[in-house]
């Protein structure tokens, strides 16, 4: 019986002994495993160089590419309004109706007086060539027939002013139909039927403007004209397009092109303006429309840009990033940085093309931490 509680007793201290073993094993490796630095996952990006286009971001007003006032040549009521207001008209179009009677009645009493002075021109010719024939036989003066050729010249005068007179009539039957002097898009009709027009008039009948193509008048700080004449300069530049955003930010499709820019200086704001010529097919834009475009001042090549997300600042304001080096830690490097472009920013110094950095998870690299990195994935990327 002693034998068997002996036996039990060396058992149970058996047991024991191991478990407090496996105890003291695990709390071995739970410290050997704290002295060895956790990994940690980054999302990260290779810097690649790119050619990238150096933009003012200008703000503009839209300006009609010509505009019409439509006005009266002759005076009388008006008939008739042959246009749609705010609708597209063409070249020669006829906008207004003047009643024309006056007119008529005018005309056909110019053609009267000049058949009245082709009679007489006539008869002066007759009486030449019956003086020019009876001169040598001395039947006739030199008198007379000096008479009978001043006559003939004096009726030659008087038809001619009787058809000036008469096309005259005629232009001012033709101006009672008062059309457009060019194609684009009519606004609202400022006079209306019945009403008594004349040519010393102050206001338009109407007013029509060409938006086909539009300008866009851009304000660039004065301060600024030695870059605008570098880039001016500049073939690879000044042949670049400029973009344009409505005031929200939406882009346009359409890209205009400089033509000149001003040669004085706005002595209220210190501003030169620049214009643009624009095509304008779809009338997307409109004459007073509030714009921003994207004017080019420079190309650089082999730029390196970085995601906004991946600049830190340190407790002096200072941008730095958080650059993966070969064995998978990271380290702060202080960059200069020069514009955002497109969301991304320009880094001047401090970084060299090819080099990974972290984008986001920059607050997980600490000290000698090993880093699990994941490629970055902008926002909005692949949503359609």
């Amino acid at each position: 019986m002693a034998e068997r509680k002996a036996g039990r007793r060396a058992v149970a201290a058996w047991v024991l002994a191991t478990l407090l073993l496996a105890g003291c094993d695990d709390r071995r490796g739970t410290e050997g495993d704290a002295q060895l630095p956790a990994s940690a996952r980054v999302a990260v990006v290779a810097v690649v160089p790119e050619t990238v286009t150096l933009v003012d971001e200008l703000p503009g007003r839209v300006a009609p590419f010509r505009v019409a006032e439509i006005r009266a040549q002759v005076g009388g009521i008006i008939e008739k309004r042959l246009f749609v207001q705010g609708s597209e008209v063409a070249a020669g179009q006829t906008l207004f109706q003047i009643d024309p009677a006056p007119f008529e009645a005018d005309v056909d009493s110019a053609a009267a007086v000049l058949q009245r002075a082709e009679a007489g021109l006539t008869r002066a010719r007759l009486r030449q060539e019956r003086a020019t024939a009876l001169l040598p036989s001395k039947a006739i003066s030199r008198e007379a027939y000096d008479d009978a050729v001043t006559d003939l010249a004096q009726a030659t005068a008087t038809v001619a002013e009787a058809r000036a007179t008469l096309r005259r009539r005629q232009l001012d039957l033709d101006f009672t139909s008062v059309r457009a002097p060019i194609a684009g898009r009519i606004g609202p009709a400022l006079a209306s039927e019945g009403t008594l027009v004349s040519t010393t008039m102050s206001t338009p009948l109407a007013v029509v403007q060409q938006i086909d193509r539009v300008y866009v008048d851009l304000r660039r700080p004065s301060g600024r004209l030695d870059t605008l004449r570098a880039a001016a300069a500049d073939d690879a530049v000044a042949s670049l397009p400029v973009t344009l955003h409505a005031a929200d930010g939406r882009p346009y499709p359409m890209a205009g092109r400089v033509l000149f820019s001003d040669i004085s200086v706005d002595p209220g704001t210190g501003n030169v303006t620049v214009r643009l010529e624009v095509p304008n097919a779809e009338r997307l834009l409109l004459p007073g429309m509030y714009v921003r475009a994207d004017l080019p001042r420079a190309v650089r090549r082999n730029a390196l840009l970085v995601p906004q997300e991946a600049v830190v600042r340190d407790d002096a304001a200072q941008p730095f990033l958080v650059v993966v080096g070969a064995d998978k830690r990271g380290s702060r490097r202080p960059v200069e940085l020069g514009p955002v472009i497109r969301g991304r920013h320009l880094v001047l110094s401090g970084l060299e093309p090819g080099e990974t950095i972290v984008v986001q998870g920059q607050d997980r690299v600490q000290g000698e931490a090993v880093l699990e990195t994941v490629p970055y994935v902008p926002a909005g990327a692949g949503k359609t």
